[in-house]
């Protein structure tokens, strides 16, 4: 599967039984559908998370293909104030994030630092968020 954006072959990245498209050019995170609910499972704000996306019909970012079905994915408003624009595949395949902006979203929620998304962030990515949380 290739990069929506730089067209650039994914590599697959497994952690804790969930596989993640990773670009290892512009850095980007294709989840197939269903990986973000597995990933914010036992979250106390999955579906308040999950609510939030909305498609932003005024967008000026360039639509990016699925890498699945290879048609238009809708531009996605998600979190709390709905302010990180991702892609979604309006067949339901995945969403591709942005370098960071996967990040940003987990950031938006009140995650415990046991959360599997953070873990594997961490541990896929090397770096810390900034949680506001003592010994972060």
């Amino acid at each position: 599967m290739d990069c929506p954006v730089c067209k650039n072959p994914l590599i697959i990245l497994e952690l804790n039984n969930v596989e993640i498209d990773h670009c290892t050019s512009c850095h980007g995170i294709w989840l197939d559908g269903g990986e973000l609910d597995i990933l914010l499972e036992g979250s106390s704000e999955k579906e308040k998370l999950l609510s939030s996306f909305k498609v932003e019909y005024n967008s000026h970012e360039k639509p990016l293909k699925c890498p699945i079905c290879r048609k238009k994915m809708d531009k996605v408003l998600c979190g709390i104030n709905e302010d990180i624009l991702i892609d979604k595949c309006r067949s339901h395949h995945g969403v591709w994030f942005d370098k960071g902006e996967l990040e940003q979203l987990v950031d938006t929620g009140s995650f415990d630092k046991e959360n599997k998304v953070l873990n594997l962030i961490k541990d896929m990515f090397g770096h810390k968020l900034n949680l506001n949380q003592p010994g972060e």
